[in-house]
């Protein structure tokens, strides 16, 4: 195990994640979205096919890009906008199939 990978294991919060990684991050954002983040950081972490290879450096590097990436997800946005957790997906998902044109309410031909 490498020295990078050693550190990873001793971090358990978002705050630490984003401590360790230099993340300048607002808590208030942290305290609604810890869980959200982390995921997102786990998501675009696991799409990202180009790290093996890199040493400690480059891996920490690219890291850092990946929890700068999702914590400004939840800057920009929020959990049920961005649809991370299962549930999150399955309630658009159900909302779009619950919708209705108004037109078709008033009676009103669409077009």
């Amino acid at each position: 195990m490498s020295d990078f990978t050693d550190d990873l294991d001793d971090l358990e919060t978002a705050e630490d994640f984003l401590r360790f990684f230099h993340v300048t991050y607002d808590q208030r954002v942290v305290n609604v979205n810890r869980l959200h983040i982390l995921q997102r950081f786990h998501d675009y972490l696991s799409a990202d096919h180009g790290m093996e290879g890199l040493d400690d450096e480059g891996m920490s590097a690219r890291y850092r890009f990946h929890l700068e990436r999702a914590y400004q997800d939840f800057v920009v946005s929020n959990a049920i906008a961005e649809k991370t957790f299962k549930v999150h997906k399955e309630e658009a998902r159900k909302m779009a199939d619950r919708f209705v044109p108004l037109d078709s309410l008033l009676g009103t031909p669409a077009g």
